[in-house]
């Protein structure tokens, strides 16, 4: 699958090499990933089950759970099955086209889930500084907007990425990806000619979405804690507080693994391949598999539905 690095062609296909240097341990590594990959399916899968069934659980918050467990489903399933077939069945070769849509599921749907987090942030503002309007404010028809807003918001900041790949870098030094799977960069440092919009863009696309987002939630939350910190008693603040707490735990789920993947690929040089790429990997597996657990331990509605299911089918019939 490789070439010489002064010749450049065309790619129909590319070549995923898994977990560089770690190309031995590839059968031992599917059972921690498919095991995870399971738990976050079922995981999510629950969580939307529990809230269509319950409808106690039909408001705001419990809706952008839902966005929330969809977009953690496609962001697993848009790497694992090819994970775990290069894993088990030595199927490292993808089709090129097929390689530009996984980077766009994979890059999309994170932008995607970080501005969900984002209007998340703008329900609990609104709960908590202006309770008294939150049921006329935040509408199952804003919910809704906010929600597609999220979504057209990813997939314009992204949709120019492989496109910029197709139009602007058609040939390629090597079809050898030195990755799990088809992420922007890993793409753009084979290419042949000139890499730097594709380097500006996707670091200005970073920017926007970890930095800025994460200054806004954090902005909103400034003016939550001023809010509770007006109550009268410690037992009202925290436990108006406590109804922010898997939101927070949350966003640290998600927004922490970003940032140590993305300042090791960006600073970490003398970091091992094999420990950017597990990263990488990581980074799309913590949140599915966490963000379940978090609302199901934190959120009572959620736990007291869950503990009935379970003990109805524990019950002889």
């Amino acid at each position: 699958m490789s070439m010489s690095n002064n010749a450049c062609s065309v790619p129909t296909s590319l070549w995923l090499t898994g977990i560089p240097g770690l190309e031995s341990l590839h059968i031992w590594l599917s059972i921690p990933f498919s095991s995870m990959y399971m738990v976050a399916v079922v995981g999510n899968v629950t969580i939307l089950a529990v809230i269509k069934v319950e409808r106690s659980l039909h408001q705001p918050m419990y809706f952008f759970l839902c966005m929330l467990a969809i977009i953690d489903l496609i962001l697993s399933t848009s790497t694992m099955p090819k994970l775990l077939a290069i894993f088990w069945f030595s199927a490292h070769d993808i089709n090129f086209h097929a390689c530009l849509t996984q980077m766009f599921f994979v890059h999309c749907f994170a932008t995607v889930e970080s501005g969900i987090f984002l209007a998340m942030a703008f329900d609990r503002y609104v709960a908590i500084c202006d309770p008294l309007r939150h049921t006329t404010v935040l509408t199952n028809a804003l919910v809704g907007h906010l929600g597609l807003a999220a979504l057209l918001r990813g997939v314009l900041y992204i949709a120019p990425l492989p496109l910029m790949i197709r139009l602007r870098l058609p040939l390629y030094r090597t079809q050898i990806i030195a990755h799990s799977y088809c992420e922007h960069m890993a793409v753009v440092t084979l290419a042949c000619g000139n890499t730097t919009v594709n380097n500006l863009y996707g670091m200005g696309i970073g920017f926007l979405v970890l930095i800025l987002d994460s200054l806004a939630i954090a902005a909103s939350y400034v003016m939550i804690f001023r809010a509770v910190m007006g109550l009268a008693t410690p037992e009202a603040r925290l436990k108006t507080l406590g109804t922010c707490g898997s939101h927070i735990c949350a966003i640290l789920v998600f927004y922490i693994p970003i940032a140590v993947s993305s300042l090791t690929h960006r600073f970490g040089h003398h970091v091992p391949p094999h420990i950017h790429i597990l990263l990488a990997n990581f980074y799309l597996l913590i949140p599915p598999i966490l963000n379940p657990v978090v609302y199901a331990v934190r959120t009572k509605q959620i736990r007291e539905r869950l503990l009935h299911i379970l003990k109805s089918g524990s019950q002889p019939k």
